[in-house]
């Protein structure tokens, strides 16, 4: 697979090399709007009960570990741990939402090592998204699994209505943007390359009702100044509502915003 150099347009492909992505970091939470309650976090969670019940779990970006905090509901009985770029893990330690608090990238080396062959799920929730070079973290996550382990994934669809429709200004592409908008069949064949079976992909349960209430929040934020914000907050809001009568609709057709895939690594 030869990479891609960015785009002028908004990055709608994929690169699985560093040279495809861009140079920067993203925070795809704009006014919380894009944040997962415990709600769809224990769904998530459920889609796991089709396996054998897992023993360890990695949740890798799992930021203040609000997914495995949840997930325990629906596996009591699991050892979840967390991996996070930044400090946050470390507090979800604290507050005993993990058992193992991992600083670090999963492509580190001595991560890479630690975790080798130690866990039967890992999840990885809108976060390869923002790997540099997401064909490493794939084969990193996929070492950090056991033969017969399943690697469960949730990513922006760059495929969805929203996307179309709103291009530049749709929040995955607007700046700074994500480093990487992969489309699930592309993802699904990497996947495969790297000695997975792909178990199963859908859209409905990883749709969340944002798009246009986040996209006209970014753009309020940048023409109505700061002590005019409460005049835009009645235009956000009606936004909000469109999304989510919208959202019964997009949630079962491949316009969804974003989509799951679950593989299977097999023994080699």
């Amino acid at each position: 697979m030869t990479a891609t150099a960015p785009p002028e347009r908004p990055h709608t492909g994929c690169a699985f090399t560093p040279a495809g992505c861009r140079e920067h970091t993203y925070v795809p939470r704009h006014l919380g709007l894009t944040r997962r309650g415990p709600r769809r976090l224990r769904a998530a969670a459920r889609m796991a009960l089709a396996f054998p019940e897992p023993e360890s779990w990695l949740d890798v970006g799992t930021g203040y570990a609000r997914f495995p905090e949840s997930a325990k509901t629906v596996f009591p009985y699991t050892s979840f741990d967390g991996l996070d770029p930044t400090y946050r893990v470390l507090h979800a330690r604290v507050a005993e939402r993990v058992e193992e608090a991992h600083v670090g990238l999963l492509t580190d080396p001595d991560i890479t090592s630690r975790l080798r062959d130690r866990y039967d799920v890992v999840s990885m929730f809108r976060h390869l998204e923002h790997a540099r070079d997401p064909r490493e973290e794939l084969r990193a996550a996929l070492q950090a699994l056991r033969p017969g382990g399943h690697l469960i994934l949730e990513l922006p669809n760059p495929h969805c209505l929203f996307a179309a429709l709103l291009g530049g200004v749709w929040v995955p592409h607007s700046p700074p943007g994500h480093l990487h908008l992969l489309p699930m069949d592309i993802l699904c064949e990497e996947l495969t390359a790297q000695g997975c079976t792909i178990i199963a992909t859908g859209y409905r349960t990883a749709h969340i009702p944002y798009d246009l209430a986040a996209t006209t929040s970014l753009i309020l934020s940048h023409v109505l100044p700061s002590f005019l914000s409460s005049v835009g907050a009645p235009v956000v809001a009606a936004a909000w509502v469109l999304d989510h009568v919208l959202a019964p609709f997009l949630r079962h057709t491949r316009f969804s915003n974003a989509y799951r895939v679950i593989a299977r690594k097999e023994p080699t």
